[in-house]
């Protein structure tokens, strides 16, 4: 399976490198966004790509993209990413894992919405007895499902930054109480009506975040990446039981593994045994069969 961790595009100016994605500018309206197979764990980027990961990212956002334009618009283009590039070697570089989107004015918060205790969120509870600030009943367990899915917002932090959690009245400041409100209704619509879905496939999305830009008209538009491994946490329904941490096809593998070596999540990150690199990689490629045939 090819493995890219950097492209190289030589025939457009580099506007960004993520975490994940490197950006290019195609012209003043549009972006080349290619996703290739870094992988990053607690805000640091490893140095050991997932081959075929970047693939698995796109394939399933493009999915996601088209299965929720129902509910609300989203960044994409019907330009193909092989027609704003010039060579053959950078048409291999984007071939399956590039698109061509609308240039947007990105919001500054990472809309994070839970519909089970896991993760930072079973950290906070055991801690407060609260998730996202919000006061949540007693004893309730590891990855236990949240009757009514919380949406829990964060700053959206740049490299080497992490994001840090946001009240609502924050985000109000922030975006204006009409946007802020819209973009609380769409995550949370855009959330269950993706978990409808999956849990027909056999995957339970206990939690995930969805990034919103403005277009020229203002009007509030998905973007960057949607329901992939890694912006959400996946379980399958099979094996779901409350009180444990089940098992996931995202990266809380590789979070688990770079907990168990002990690793002090600052830079520089440890390289990944083949091991862990394999078992990954299949996690992602499950997912995208599960969830996108």
């Amino acid at each position: 399976m090819d493995t890219l961790y950097h492209s190289t595009i030589q025939s457009l100016p580099l506007r960004a490198r993520g975490k994940v994605r490197d950006l290019y500018t195609v012209d003043e309206r549009h972006l080349l966004i290619v996703t290739t197979d870094r992988i990053s764990a607690f805000d640091v980027v490893l140095p050991t790509p997932i081959p075929g990961k970047g693939k698995v990212l796109n394939a399933l956002s493009n999915f996601w993209f088209e299965r929720l334009a129902y509910i609300m618009p989203n960044h994409l283009t019907a330009i193909a990413p092989e027609e704003v590039v010039k060579t053959d070697d950078e048409r291999a570089q984007v071939a399956g894992r590039a698109v061509v989107v609308r240039k947007l004015k990105a919001l500054p918060v990472e809309a994070v919405v839970r519909g089970f205790l896991a993760g930072s969120a079973w950290k906070e509870y055991r801690e407060k007895g609260t998730v996202g600030g919000m006061r949540m009943p007693p004893d309730m367990q590891q990855a236990e499902w949240i009757p009514e899915a919380l949406f829990t917002p964060t700053t959206k932090g740049g490299p080497g930054e992490h994001d840090e959690p946001m009240s609502l009245r924050q985000m109000e400041h922030l975006l204006g109480d009409e946007r802020a409100r819209e973009v609380e209704v769409m995550s949370l619509t855009l959330y269950l009506e993706s978990m409808k879905y999956a849990s027909e496939r056999g995957i339970i999305i206990a939690d995930t975040k969805f990034e919103f830009g403005t277009d020229e008209r203002g009007e509030l538009t998905l973007m960057d990446e949607v329901l992939t491994p890694d912006s959400s946490r996946f379980w399958a329904t099979s094996s779901y039981e409350p009180g444990t941490n089940p098992p996931s096809f995202d990266k809380q593998y590789v979070r688990d593994y770079l907990e168990s070596i002990g690793w002090n999540k600052q830079p520089p990150a440890p390289e990944l045994p083949p091991e862990v690199v394999r078992a990954t990689a299949e996690r992602y490629q499950q997912a995208l069969r599960l969830l996108a045939g």
